[in-house]
């Protein structure tokens, strides 16, 4: 069984970008100016060079006027319930290097139903320190329920350290990131809603 690095590899993201981009008729410096991404940071996300962070997605996803949805699912995706079963979590939990964009790994824990208003996320946090360009916002909502390691959570200028357990609820329009502190990697649930 996979990772969540090569499974989110499988979801050719760069190529779903490019290929809506130019259904869209967008050159890259267009998209740039509609997402507030730089041209070379979005060749390199095309060209499957970097993994975008979820943060980052949502920003395509609004230049090109689709729900973060789209680049998880497939065209044959019609069901409509997707059960995932605990021993398919299990192989998620494998190391996964030390090359995570913005300190974590993620992959969508229900793949196979379209148009989906919310995107719930199994997300794997790398151990480091806290920088303030790890901040991001973005419309919508989000909810994280941490299931093991420890999480410190910065939601504009307060600190908030997550233990297993431990859930929050947010507006994700204020500045926000995470990241994983104490003896091992943190591992959560995140279901992240944007009205877009």
């Amino acid at each position: 069984m996979e990772d969540i690095k090569s499974q989110i590899k499988e979801l050719r993201l760069g190529e779903k970008i490019r290929k809506l981009r130019q259904e869209r008729r967008l050159t890259l410096q267009e998209l740039s100016e509609l997402s507030g991404l730089s041209k070379p940071l979005l060749s390199q996300i095309e060209n499957d060079q970097v993994t975008p962070p979820i943060a980052t997605l949502l920003k395509i996803s609004k230049g090109l006027k689709v729900g973060i949805h789209f680049f998880f699912e497939e065209e044959e995706d019609q069901q409509k319930f997707v059960l995932t079963r605990a021993v398919e979590q299990a192989t998620s939990r494998r190391r996964t290097g030390n090359d995570a964009p913005h300190g974590y790994v993620y992959r969508s824990l229900a793949p196979g139903i379209r148009h989906k208003p919310m995107e719930p996320f199994l997300v794997e946090f790398e151990l480091r320190e806290w920088e303030d360009g790890f901040f991001y916002k973005h419309d919508g909502f989000e909810f994280i329920y941490l299931l093991e390691g420890e999480l410190e959570f910065h939601y504009g200028s307060e600190t908030m350290r997550l233990l297993p357990g431990d859930s929050i609820y947010y507006v994700s329009s204020e500045p926000h990131g995470y990241v994983s502190v104490g003896g091992g990697k943190a591992m959560a649930v995140a279901v992240l809603y944007s009205r877009d």
